[in-house]
């Protein structure tokens, strides 16, 4: 396995985990059940499931309105697409 596929099967998983989070947070909430801690979403963000946790935001309507959300997981998709960018360009 390449470094490359490895990237890309990494980022593969965590973006399924990161949606799969964000609907079973709506599940949880419209149960009115004990949610996932938002804190957790970002860490899962930061670890590179931004662009999963804003796929799951926008296809559940989920979060979409809290700042953090709207504005944080955008700032560090970007981030996060720059560096992979930066990877591929550079190497």
């Amino acid at each position: 396995m390449t470094f490359y596929s490895f990237i890309l099967s990494y980022l593969l998983c965590i973006n399924s985990l990161a949606v799969f989070l964000m609907y079973r947070d709506k599940a949880k909430a419209i149960k009115g059940a004990w949610r996932i801690q938002e804190k957790t979403l970002f860490i899962v963000a930061l670890c590179g499931g931004a662009i999963g946790i804003f796929i799951g935001s926008q296809l559940f309507r989920h979060k979409t309105q809290k700042k953090r959300f709207k504005y944080g997981i955008p700032l560090i998709l970007l981030l996060q697409l720059i560096i992979v960018s930066a990877m591929f360009f550079y190497s």
